[in-house]
């Protein structure tokens, strides 16, 4: 019976969330799929924007255990993004059958559309956004474009992804919510003058012992460093 009562006990700690799949218009009208994880009695949503080529899988591993430290979380289809963990990016689909731009800079609407998106559904105490590798420059855009919109932002390996080598860079100079960065060791004089240029008075960095790796799958159990990420990534949002 001991046995018994610990695995309901194991189970029930670990069923603390709720997934589904939605969508919403961007601001051109396409669909966005996402996957919303919802923890309970949480009122801080993290909004989950992928790497270049793939898609909301990209957080399958990831969201959950955020839903555990009590974030509700929104895995999004960006339409810049192809495939990964066997999840297939939707709005990417509909794009390219729409005929639509799917390159970096398209989905800067898909994440403006996404925080208005869950400003008015959900109404959360408080937004936080987190991008992965051509994403990450892109949510350390909008948080430098739209100040007093969102609460946070972490970014996973930022860079000048865009042709102009100072897109990037002259938004975060704007920045004055709590900003996280952190990347590969290798990666960090991509983002290092973005980081130095930010007025936050909250802003950390993570850059780890080991080689790392790029992108928020530096968070993925799979890799033998990604407790050193998680521990920062953690003190980062108690913060927030």
């Amino acid at each position: 019976m001991k046995i018994i009562y610990t695995l309901i006990l194991s189970l029930s700690c670990l069923l603390t969330y709720a997934q589904e799949t939605i969508e919403y218009p961007s601001k051109d009208g396409l669909q966005i799929t996402a996957d919303l994880y919802e923890a309970e009695n949480s009122d801080t949503f993290i909004l989950l924007f992928h790497q270049a080529g793939w898609s909301r899988g990209e957080y399958k591993e990831t969201a959950p255990k955020l839903n555990a430290l009590g974030y509700t979380c929104l895995a999004v289809d960006q339409r810049s993004g192809g495939e990964v963990n066997n999840i297939t990016n939707q709005t990417n689909k509909r794009a390219k059958k729409a005929g639509k731009k799917t390159e970096f800079i398209d989905a800067f609407q898909d994440i403006e559309a996404t925080v208005a998106y869950v400003k008015k559904t959900y109404n959360p105490k408080k937004i936080i956004i987190w991008g992965s590798s051509y994403s990450s420059s892109l949510v350390l855009k909008y948080a430098g474009d739209n100040p007093n919109t969102i609460d946070a932002v972490l970014s996973f390996s930022p860079g000048e992804y865009f042709g102009d080598k100072n897109f990037i860079t002259s938004s975060t100079k704007t920045i004055q919510d709590p900003v996280f960065i952190t990347s590969s060791k290798g990666e960090v004089k991509s983002w290092s003058h973005m980081y130095n240029v930010i007025p936050s008075k909250t802003k950390k960095l993570y850059i780890p012992r080991t080689a790392g790796n790029h992108g928020s799958r530096a968070l993925w159990s799979t890799f033998d460093d990604n407790d050193g990420y998680w521990v920062a990534v953690k003190k980062f949002l108690k913060t927030i």
